[in-house]
């Protein structure tokens, strides 16, 4: 896994990093220490299994944050240059960048923050100040994943904390922020969540979000025209999660098992 420019530290000059980062912390020890604490108490065995539980899911939400902030998304190799006799080129528009002064491949577009093409770019994320391309998408979803569980549950939690044990607030503001942190944690839930929905069904067709702008077009003029239309890069719901996520099942939810990627440069086409 290559490190982008800059590296990590390029990532953490973001106050929008630097936001999220707090939310995690926020959300972790509100659902241990005060949730959790209150309604099971971590000195009780079913209250530490909680905790254990939740504390590796927030451990593997925080790796995959920072593979997916500090990796590079893909660079376009310095050697690339297209085949005039590529079938993947059919019917595109010239792949030229004239910002980057440089060919790029199919699927490759050009960021206007990072200021450079990324391979199979998805979408610039501002909350891990980078952009979601061909080398990172993996670490991307997994993290995505890791946060709409450790939502969720410590939406469930609360819920637990707040219906099934009686509350005592000595002090207002004490109530208010209580309040607050289970409207955070409701919202996170929806947001998160509707986030994991998307790019699952992204992973299951191999499509960007780019692409999916694009095709929902294509779509239309197929459809106008009596055709159906299928993306081209769809292979199959199955052959499509191993290409992001690998052909072994058991290092898909392992952020750092990119082994299968290659360069990015080309890509599988559907016969269809």
């Amino acid at each position: 896994m290559a490190g982008r420019r800059g590296g990590a530290a390029a990532a953490a000059a973001s106050p929008a990093v630097v936001g999220a980062v707090s939310v995690l912390a926020l959300v972790y020890y509100s659902t241990v220490f005060v949730f959790l604490d209150h309604w099971l108490g971590l000195g009780t065995t079913a209250g530490a299994a909680h905790a254990a539980g939740f504390s590796l899911v927030v451990a593997a939400c925080f790796f995959s944050f920072l593979c997916a902030a500090a990796s590079d998304p893909g660079s376009v190799p310095a050697s690339f240059a297209p085949d005039a006799e590529d079938p993947q080129r059919q019917g595109l528009k010239s792949r030229y960048c004239d910002k980057c002064c440089m060919f790029k491949p199919s699927r490759t577009h050009h960021c206007k923050v990072c200021k450079r093409c990324v391979l199979k770019m998805d979408h610039h994320c501002v909350w891990i100040n980078n952009c979601v391309g061909y080398a990172n998408y993996k670490s991307f979803i997994i993290c995505v994943l890791n946060a709409a569980i450790g939502s969720l549950y410590s939406l469930v939690v609360f819920l637990f904390d707040l219906f099934q044990t009686e509350h005592k607030y000595d002090v207002p503001y004490v109530k208010v922020i209580h309040v607050l942190v289970g409207v955070l944690l409701f919202f996170l839930s929806l947001t998160i969540g509707s986030l994991l929905c998307w790019h699952i069904y992204l992973l299951c067709h191999n499509m960007t979000t780019i692409e999916y702008r694009e095709a929902t077009r294509a779509k239309w003029l197929a459809e106008k025209s009596g055709q159906k239309y299928r993306h081209r890069f769809d292979l199959g719901t199955r052959k499509n999660i191993q290409m992001i996520m690998g052909p072994n099942i058991l290092c898909w939810l392992c952020p750092t098992a990119t082994g299968h990627l290659k360069d990015g440069t080309e890509f599988q086409i559907t016969n269809n």
